[in-house]
């Protein structure tokens, strides 16, 4: 195998998770389904909801203040992140919740009977079944543009598809099966050349790709924080500010109001609009915490890391007549594959035994499925934290596991 090393990355001791007290390692192979944490943001979790705790936007105190302060701090590192300004960073439980808030707001007031919204054959479910709610609502229509041969958006067949009917263009920038890459400028322009929106899921892109939703000229952008090494229950809607100013708000409560009587409601305005109720304070605090980490680290180091791992994992599982490979060769951090007469979940079971940790089933993208012919694969996914001895414990588990079904 190739030499990979984290160092100077990152050190074994910011990972508690996966580096036990005695020195073991866990061989953690499941980023793209949820990222371990650094000791950074752990700690920063436990201050907010202990010591630091208040909450945010209401209180006169000066604990509430100072939570403030850093609940909107959070904001602003998001907005950094990927080159938005803050007032176009809403924040949500995730990028599920985004999708919805998307096709419940804009989607409502904006599509009717006979538009068009095209997805792709490689969406992740949650970009997929919002908009068959909302066609279930409106009369829209949902078609789907095929992959090539390596497993990416065919973008010369959503050239052909593209019409002026169609009105949102919704795709994944990195495919969470088969890690291939989106040509996001290109879809982009594609969109925008028939007068469509677009709408671009940022999961599995924002915790290794630079992004600048400035020069991108996207529309919406959306992604969860615990795969960017944040926490659960917290994520964000990145949108255009003309656009967002004139999406009327989803829920209502608290907090995203302006004036409220029994006769009439006025709304705050965008973002607050959109964040009604109590926010998900602590999380919002976490998450801005492993923005800081992985600005520190770099995202054009963390994207050579995963690049250099998925090379050497696709090199090594290749000498093995009875996987079979999906995705393109540079796929980012993710590499899927199929072991002739095991059901992944078996191959999963064995090497959870190993101390291996893989995902093994339909990565909530059946369509995906149906299209490659398998009914689930088995997936190892890489973190900043990853490093060669992962791979060498994923061919040891793949090896026994040939002998026990051999």
């Amino acid at each position: 195998m190739s030499e990979t090393r984290l160092a100077p990355l990152t050190a074994a001791a910011d990972w508690p998770g996966i580096t036990g007290a005695d020195g073991t390692r866990w061989h953690y192979l499941d980023t793209g389904a949820t990222a371990q944490k650094p000791q950074a943001v752990i700690d920063a979790v436990t201050r907010a909801i202990g010591v630091d705790y208040a909450t945010v936007h209401r209180g006169v105190y000066t604990r509430s203040a100072e939570m403030t302060l850093a609940f909107e701090a959070a904001r602003r590192k998001v907005a950094g992140l990927i080159g938005a300004n803050e007032g176009e960073i809403v924040f949500t439980r995730g990028a599920t919740e985004a999708i919805n808030l998307v096709a419940q707001t804009w989607g409502l007031a904006n599509l009717k009977a006979g538009d068009r919204v095209l997805l792709s054959t490689l969406e992740h479910h949650s970009n997929i079944v919002p908009w068959q709610l909302l066609r279930e609502r409106t009369g829209i229509e949902i078609d789907v543009c095929p992959l090539t041969a390596d497993g990416r958006i065919d973008l010369d067949a959503a050239e052909r598809i593209l019409t002026p009917a169609h009105k949102l263009v919704a795709f994944g920038h990195v495919s969470n099966v088969l890690g291939s890459v989106l040509d996001a400028p290109r879809a982009v322009a594609l969109a925008h050349g028939v007068g469509a929106k677009i709408l671009i899921d940022g999961c599995q892109a924002v915790p290794r790709l630079a992004l600048d939703m400035k020069a991108l000229d996207v529309d919406f952008y959306v992604f969860s924080g615990h795969k960017l090494y944040g926490p659960t229950g917290i994520g964000a809607l990145y949108a255009k500010a003309d656009i967002l100013d004139a999406m009327p708000p989803w829920q209502g409560g608290g907090a995203m109001i302006d004036r409220v009587t029994f006769e009439r409601t006025t709304f705050a305005p965008a973002p607050q609009r959109f964040e009604a109720g109590t926010p998900a304070i602590v999380e919002a605090i976490g998450l801005g915490v492993a923005v800081d980490y992985v600005q520190a680290i770099g995202l054009p180091a963390i994207h050579a890391h995963e690049t250099a791992l998925v090379r050497t994992t696709r090199e090594a599982l290749r000498s093995f007549n009875a996987v079979r490979l999906f995705g393109p060769e540079d796929a980012a951090g993710i590499v899927s594959f199929t072991l002739e007469g095991v059901h992944p979940h078996d191959l999963g079971t064995i090497l959870d035994e190993e101390g291996v940790a893989i995902r093994a089933g339909h990565h909530c993208a059946q369509p995906l499925m149906d299209h490659l012919g398998v009914p689930a694969t088995a997936r190892a996914s890489f973190g900043i934290y990853s490093d060669e001895s992962d791979v060498a414990a994923l061919v040891r588990g793949i090896e026994r596991t040939l002998r026990i079904f051999g």
